[in-house]
C-alpha cells in the first residue's frame, strides 16, 4: 500500500531511498518505464521507492497567469495508479515561491539530502531545478560525491517518449480519439463526477441519463460526442455498461456543455452519488436532429453499437 506524505517535517526515515521527481501526469506507459527502473534499483539494495511530485503544478507558480494545460489525472487518481504499480511512497510537495527560489545547491542539500537521505536519485539528463533552473544532472552527480548518493540517468529516448505520450494523450482525448489515448496510457481513460439533477428529458424518451458534474475543473474531459462506457457508482464495485453524451445537446437547443450517461438496464435513484466512468470508445459526433423522434431512433442505434463495443 502506497504511503502518501504531504508534510515535509513529518517524513519517515527511508531505507535506502531510491527517488525520482516529476509530475507523472497520466502515469502512462512512458512513466511506467521509469517506475520499472525505480523498482529494479530499489530491489538491488533492499530499498524503498519514493516519487516526489509537486502540487499545484510548478507552471502555475513559476509562470504568471493560470496555466491552461488540463490534467490527465487528478492527484487522487495519480495516487491510485501509483499504488497499483507498487510504489512505496509518494511525497506531495506544496510548490510555492519560497520553494521555487532555493538555489540549486540548497535544493540538493536542504531538500533532497536532508529530507530523503537518498541512496540513488534517478533523474532525466535534462532535468533542471533550483532558482533560475540553474541546477542539473551534473551538479547532482558532483554533490553526490559529498553526500554519498548515486545518480542514474533516465535515457533521452524514455524522456522523449514521456513528453510525446503526455501530449498525444491530451490531443487524442480532445479529438475523441480514445483508441490512441488508451493505447498510450496502457489503461482506459477515466474520470469521476457527482450525479446531479438534469432536465430529466432522457426519461421521457426512454433513455434516462445521469448528469455528471466534474469536481476538479482542471481534469481533462474528452471532446464532444457519444461514447461507449463502463462505470462504477459510489463504493459499489459492480461494473455497469452504458453510453455517454458529452456536448451541448443541440436537438433541444442546449447551450451549456453537459456530461450525461445512460446506464443500460439500470433504474435507481443515484442523485448525489459519485460515478467513475471508464471511456471505452467513441461512437459518433454530436448531431442536431429534426426532433425527439429522430433523436430516439439514433439513440437506439447508439445503444446497439455501444453494447457491441463493450462485449469484450
Amino acid at each position: 500500500m502506497i504511503q502518501v506524505h504531504r508534510d515535509l517535517e513529518k517524513l519517515p526515515q527511508y531505507k535506502n531511498a531510491v527517488i525520482t521527481i516529476g509530475t507523472f501526469d497520466g502515469v502512462h506507459l512512458g512513466h511506467q518505464q521509469i517506475i520499472k527502473l525505480l523498482k529494479e534499483e530499489a530491489a538491488k539494495t533492499g530499498g524503498e521507492t519514493v516519487i516526489i511530485t509537486f502540487h499545484p503544478h510548478p507552471r502555475k507558480i513559476v509562470k504568471s497567469g493560470k496555466s491552461e494545460v488540463k490534467i490527465i489525472n487528478t492527484l487522487s487518481e495519480k495516487i491510485e495508479l501509483l499504488d497499483q504499480l507498487g510504489i512505496d511512497h509518494l511525497v506531495v510537495v506544496s510548490f510555492n515561491e519560497v520553494f521555487a527560489n532555493q538555489t540549486a545547491e540548497e535544493y540538493i542539500e536542504n531538500f533532497l539530502v536532508k529530507k530523503f537521505h537518498p541512496k540513488t536519485i534517478i533523474i532525466g539528463y535534462d532535468h533542471k531545478f533550483g532558482r533560475n533552473r540553474s541546477g542539473d544532472y551534473h551538479l547532482l552527480e558532483k554533490m553526490g560525491e559529498v553526500f554519498n548518493y548515486s545518480v542514474r540517468e533516465i535515457p533521452e529516448r524514455v524522456l522523449n517518449e514521456i513528453i510525446i505520450s503526455s501530449t498525444k494523450v491530451r490531443e487524442a482525448l480532445l479529438k475523441s480519439d480514445l483508441d490512441t489515448a488508451n493505447q498510450f496510457l496502457g489503461y482506459r481513460y477515466f474520470f469521476e463526477g457527482k450525479v446531479v439533477i438534469g432536465n430529466k428529458l432522457g426519461r421521457t424518451i426512454g433513455y434516462p441519463t445521469a448528469n455528471l458534474q466534474i469536481e476538479d475543473e482542471e481534469k481533462l474531459v474528452p471532446g464532444n460526442g457519444v461514447y461507449a462506457v463502463e462505470l462504477t457508482i459510489g463504493s459499489d464495485k459492480a461494473i455497469y455498461k452504458g453510453m455517454m453524451n458529452i456536448g451541448v445537446r443541440p436537438t433541444v437547443d442546449g447551450t451549456k456543455r453537459t456530461i450525461e450517461v445512460n446506464i443500460f438496464g439500470f433504474d435507481q435513484d443515484i442523485y448525489g452519488a459519485n460515478m467513475r466512468v471508464f471511456v471505452n470508445s467513441y461512437l459518433r459526433g454530436e448531431v442536431k436532429f429534426s426532433g425527439l423522434d429522430q433523436l430516439k431512433e439514433q439513440l437506439a442505434k447508439d445503444k446497439v453499437e455501444a453494447q457491441e463495443k463493450l462485449k469484450d
